[in-house]
């Protein structure tokens, strides 16, 4: 008996760690109803739809005050979901610029939730689905990737670089060599603890452990990024090595690149410092 209670003890243990540690960004999900509720007495809502590609479904979601602007194609990290960038897809001013769209990657949300897809290049070409369906001007696209969504939406720049206008890359997880783990990371591909967490945090465990042979793959491909790219990292980041920043300045040569360290940030600059994040989508640095 006492095994057993300690048991669940090490497992809420864990669970807390988890929650609160690495995974930070799961302080901001929403429930259906919770978003209802946000939207309900606001002008503009978001248009929820759904595409396929392949045997998956991807759910994302459309803000649009004309259907004639570029497209802002929003890309979260692990975990996440769409609306962790609903403060960018409420910018008024951003709205004044451009459809925004938001994904919920394979795996998160509503798109194929708990079955992970550990392939940057299928994730990529389920959003450049997306990409074809909402793009009805054929205007070139801005590309914002954040953590673990970064190196999917530079896979993009890289390999449709004729459909990118600008790629900004937030709080990047790039370097293979830097995949940063904790002391309890191990636990999270426990069978038992696994049972126990919520199906996004065992999508992202499983994502975090196959990253580092991704981006291993992604590794030549860096000197075939030509689309104009910014690079943002806090100096405070506590979720990604902060050598991602070095790792990018080395590798991202080929093309018209800036490189920003944010102070006062940590891992979620588009939360904590959306005004640079405008700026620069607006070429107003």
């Amino acid at each position: 008996m006492h095994k057993f209670i300690g048991l669940k003890s090490l497992l809420f243990a864990t669970t807390v760690l988890l929650l609160s540690g690495c995974y930070v960004l799961n302080r901001y999900i929403y429930t259906d109803k919770e978003l209802d509720e946000h939207f309900k007495n606001k002008s503009l809502k978001p248009v929820y739809k759904n595409t396929r590609f392949l045997n998956h479904q991807l759910h994302y979601a459309v803000m649009s005050k004309n259907d004639s602007l570029p497209l802002l194609l929003l890309i979260h990290g692990a975990p996440g979901a769409w609306y962790g960038y609903m403060n960018l897809m409420e910018d008024s001013l951003l709205l004044s610029h451009f459809k925004i769209i938001s994904v919920d990657r394979l795996g998160y949300g509503k798109s194929d939730y708990g079955k992970g897809v550990l392939s940057v290049q299928v994730q990529a070409l389920a959003i450049k689905q997306v990409m074809e369906e909402e793009n009805h001007t054929h205007k070139q696209v801005y590309l914002l990737g954040r953590s673990y969504g970064a190196p999917i939406a530079a896979w993009l720049a890289i390999n449709y670089p004729q459909e990118i206008k600008k790629l900004l890359m937030v709080s990047p997880v790039i370097d293979p060599e830097k995949e940063k783990f904790f002391w309890f990371s191990n636990m999270g591909r426990w069978p038992l603890v696994q049972w126990f967490l919520p199906k996004l945090l065992n999508v992202a465990t499983d994502e975090k452990f196959s990253h580092a042979d991704q981006m291993r793959l992604m590794l030549p491909k860096w000197k075939r990024l030509y689309t104009p790219t910014d690079v943002l990292v806090g100096e405070n980041d506590q979720i990604a090595d902060t050598a991602n920043y070095s790792f990018a300045k080395k590798n991202i040569s080929n093309s018209s690149a800036t490189f920003i360290l944010v102070k006062n940030s940590g891992h979620l600059v588009t939360r904590e410092n959306p005004k640079i994040i405008e700026d620069l989508l607006l070429d107003k640095k």
